[in-house]
């Protein structure tokens, strides 16, 4: 015969079971507060980084008159829309010389920022993959390096291209901006969580050299990275004022920053030359288009590379 007992286990205190809710009330609160205070710092922050591309279009509509006293303010548009004769007079003023500045922009952003890339990717998989006497160290001074501004070192990098004959040439921009020590880090990053050693010892197994094993079996798997350290450096030679300014003088030469500062130079109150400000707006306005499209089209990758680098 099977004996009962009474159960021993003591009911819920209804205070306590209210005093529960009331915790958990209180941390979806605190959670949500937390949420609305981050939504409200984004928005602050888009706002911020907005504002200036949008007066920056809003500004290429307008004439020089209207730049300054224009019926719509500085951030609407005036009665006169005023774009395509902005453009058309950008194109055309003194010969044409804008199509000459934004065709050496490519030229000085892709070429030193593919040489750039190449230099990061090589310099970055050997860091990350092979073990040399001396490798903690330079890397080391790379990391140095990354510290550095890059307007300090434009002083001396004119000197040193002075020595060798190479100021007013198109190697007095290209050559220093081939150098990206956060590309090669950030590569070096990359390639050490993207790419197991084992993979690599299985291609060496089965008979790959070290040629084969990065361009087969590494670069792939790079890609991501890759396209993050080109944006960078396309970007920053496209973004280059200081170093062109120092080393550059032919106009035919000339980046289009540099280039619309000249005008700016020669539009300032003073100066005598001819007040040409809707024009400097809308050339700056349609220098920026390309990176923008740029970024667009490879959000994916750079968005990728950036975050597993973070990740590290």
């Amino acid at each position: 015969m099977a004996i009962l007992t009474p159960r021993t286990d003591a009911p819920v205190q209804p205070a306590q079971a209210g005093s529960g809710s009331l915790v958990r009330r209180r941390n979806t609160a605190r959670d949500g507060g937390k949420r609305i205070g981050s939504h409200i710092l984004l928005l602050i922050l888009v706002v911020y980084f907005i504002t200036p591309l949008w007066w920056l279009l809003v500004a290429a509509t307008k004439d020089t008159a209207g730049l300054f006293s224009g019926t719509g303010g500085p951030l609407w548009f005036d009665e006169n829309f005023n774009l395509w004769n902005n453009i058309a007079g950008l194109f055309e003023h003194q010969g044409g010389i804008y199509w000459r500045w934004l065709g050496n922009s490519f030229f000085y952003a892709f070429t030193a920022g593919i040489g750039a890339t190449i230099l990061a990717v090589l310099a970055g998989y050997g860091f990350a993959k092979y073990r040399f006497r001396g490798r903690n160290a330079f890397f080391a001074l790379l990391l140095g390096a990354v510290m550095v501004p890059m307007t300090a070192l434009v002083i001396p990098t004119f000197v040193l291209l002075s020595n060798f004959g190479l100021v007013n040439t198109i190697w007095a921009v290209i050559l220093p901006s081939l150098l990206s020590p956060f590309g090669v880090y950030l590569m070096r990053v990359y390639t050490q969580d993207a790419i197991p050693d084992e993979l690599l010892d299985a291609a060496r197994v089965d008979g790959a050299g070290e040629l084969r094993t990065f361009f087969q079996v590494a670069l792939p798997l790079l890609r991501p990275a890759i396209v993050t350290v080109l944006l960078l450096s396309v970007v920053g030679t496209w973004n280059n004022f200081f170093l062109p300014l120092a080393v550059l003088s032919d106009p035919n030469l000339l980046p289009v920053t540099v280039g619309l500062n000249n005008w700016q130079a020669l539009s300032n109150a003073g100066a005598g030359g001819e007040q040409v400000w809707n024009l400097i707006v809308t050339g700056a306005f349609v220098s920026v288009l390309p990176l923008i499209i740029a970024f667009l089209s490879l959000q994916k990758y750079w968005q990728g590379g950036l975050s597993l680098g973070a990740l590290k």
